[in-house]
């Protein structure tokens, strides 16, 4: 069987035994903006079978970290270092993961998103299509476009449809899937989805699908989604919904027509993650028609919580219009990180939470193993043991028999922070991180067991019990002041001497909190068409 590789053949006293070593082909795919809550495996409401059906049979991580912004995410991801510490988008501290795999007999390709310096063939990828911005319009693309680094521009239609980034995305992942399927070289695909990040666009229909689907408002929308949570045992009741914060209107205050531009934006937001889920049943599917997909681990999940960031232009137009650039607002995000507080950028559960889905038919020990650490749901069995995107790098060395470089050309590469998730895929308590720290800006959180110090915009640090108050709602600094000043003392230490940050990324919190503001509401009425825009 083609991926067969003979690692050893040993041969005993007794005319002796053959032991082979399959390394296993690797799917990992990162959705950008996508938050904890917005598939229905974790809570959501928008349709997402086929990321459903792999939940139902694989596993789930509830505590799992990215870094809350999309380069970051991107670096740890990759490198399996914090972010700075691997030299920021220029990794020039760091290997990839297919610059690793590659040595162990991987082929390695990428589609997507890259959103860091140079391109994905100058870091080990054999091939890459996909754009180099952090964003880009899904239906005309930008100039950063490229095919093996050359410049590749960007069509009206492709494969006899009107081009559309995610589309286009999956269609690219296909064809390296033949190139590699017909070599007997395991295989290392990413794919980085740009979607469901701003700009908010989607083909007519199927935005239509979700027509009238968020009348109700982002209030009701939380308490269904919590309510999903609890139900169906992935998260417990004990882990009490955040109130929505002043600086989210209630949805009963907004005017007719604010509240009909705003389900028309959460509209669209549904319909890309839709389109996301439609397009890896596509790829799944190829996977299985080459005979490929029952030694693939495939790997979910997001690169940060749900965007606040409300950025639109061209509300006039309908979302299926190239030119329109909308964003959805500070509301629907907070709707997307149920039940956890606050937002991509910030270091509070609602900004580092992803909803990690591992699949891998001939890998995952889904009886939970002789520890038993995996719970059964209504919806597939879960696992809490946390773990962050740097873990990614070290669960491929494992399972990839690869090695862990010291350097890669005149690159240095500092020592791996991540661990392997093999162990937890096996059913069993791995020796995790004593200590995960998080940074970005002047957001900072440290997480040692279930203890996490955490201070949004360089303001007072917090201190959370997570077993019992995940959702952050009973600051206990004043009553473990101790442990808060060791933590706080050891998130110093990490940022100064591991993870590098410069002195002015390293100023001592201020003593009150930083109030988060995201900038008065404008009146969304005005310029809009009505019965347009998907509403």
């Amino acid at each position: 069987m083609k991926r067969l590789i003979l690692i050893l053949l040993l041969w005993n006293f007794n005319y002796g035994l053959s032991t082979a070593v399959q390394q296993p082909n690797i799917l990992i795919v990162l959705a950008d903006d996508l938050g904890f809550s917005d598939l229905g495996c974790f809570g959501g409401e928008i349709e997402t079978p086929v990321l459903d059906a792999l939940a139902e049979n694989g596993l789930r991580f509830t505590q799992f970290y990215n870094t809350a912004k999309c380069h970051s995410s991107r670096v740890s991801l990759l490198t399996g270092l914090y972010c700075d510490q691997a030299g920021g988008a220029k990794l020039n501290r760091g290997a990839t993961i297919a610059e690793t795999l590659a040595p162990a007999g991987y082929s390695t390709n990428m589609v997507g998103k890259w959103h860091l310096t140079d391109q994905p063939t100058d870091f080990g990828f054999q091939r890459y299509w996909g754009h180099l911005s952090g964003a880009t319009n899904f239906f005309t693309g930008d100039n950063t476009f490229r095919l093996n680094g050359e410049k590749w521009k960007v069509p009206a239609t492709l494969n006899g449809r009107p081009f559309y980034a995610t589309t286009a995305i999956t269609d690219f992942a296909i064809d390296f899937v033949d190139e590699m399927a017909a070599g007997e070289e395991p295989f290392l695909l990413y794919v980085a989805y740009n979607a469901p990040h701003y700009p908010l666009q989607a083909p007519e229909d199927q935005v239509a699908k979700y027509k009238g689907r968020y009348d109700a408002g982002w209030d009701v929308l939380r308490e269904t989604r919590h309510r999903k949570q609890v139900d169906t045992g992935l998260l417990p009741a004990k882990w009490k919904l955040c109130p929505r914060p002043a600086h989210v209107p209630a949805w009963e205050s907004l005017s007719s027509d604010d509240r009909e531009w705003e389900a028309a934006r959460m509209e669209v937001f549904a319909a890309m993650v839709d389109i996301v889920d439609q397009n890896i049943g596509r790829l799944v599917a190829h996977l299985k028609a080459k005979g490929e997909w029952e030694n693939t681990l495939f790997l979910f999940c997001s690169d940060n919580g749900a965007c606040p960031f409300d950025r639109t232009r061209g509300k006039e137009l309908d979302p299926w219009d190239p030119e329109s650039y909308w964003c959805y607002d500070v509301g629907w995000a907070h709707a997307g990180n149920t039940p956890f507080r606050l937002y991509k950028q910030n270091q509070h559960e609602g900004g580092i939470s992803s909803p990690l889905i591992a699949h891998w038919p001939q890998g995952l020990t889904l009886d939970g193993g002789s520890d038993k650490t995996l719970r059964a749901t209504s919806l597939g069995k879960v696992t809490d043991q946390p773990g962050h995107l740097i873990d990614f790098m070290a669960t491929c060395i494992d399972l990839g028999k690869a090695e862990y470089p010291e350097s890669v050309g005149e690159r240095k590469v500092d020592p791996l922070q991540g661990k392997s998730l093999a162990p937890v895929f096996r059913g069993e308590m791995r020796r995790g991180h004593d200590t995960i720290y998080q940074h970005f800006g002047t957001d900072r959180a440290l997480r040692q067991g279930d203890w996490k110090v955490v201070a949004a915009k360089g303001g007072k640090w917090e201190l959370y019990d997570l077993a019992a108050d995940r959702t952050e709602l009973h600051d206990l600094g004043e009553k473990h002041p101790q442990r808060a000043k060791k933590m706080i003392t050891e998130w110093f230490r990490i940022a100064r001497d591991v993870d590098r940050l410069k002195p002015n990324q390293l100023k001592p919190a201020k003593d009150g909190f930083t109030p988060l503001s995201f900038g008065p509401r404008k009146d969304p009425g005005a310029g809009r068409r009505k019965g347009k825009g998907g509403s």
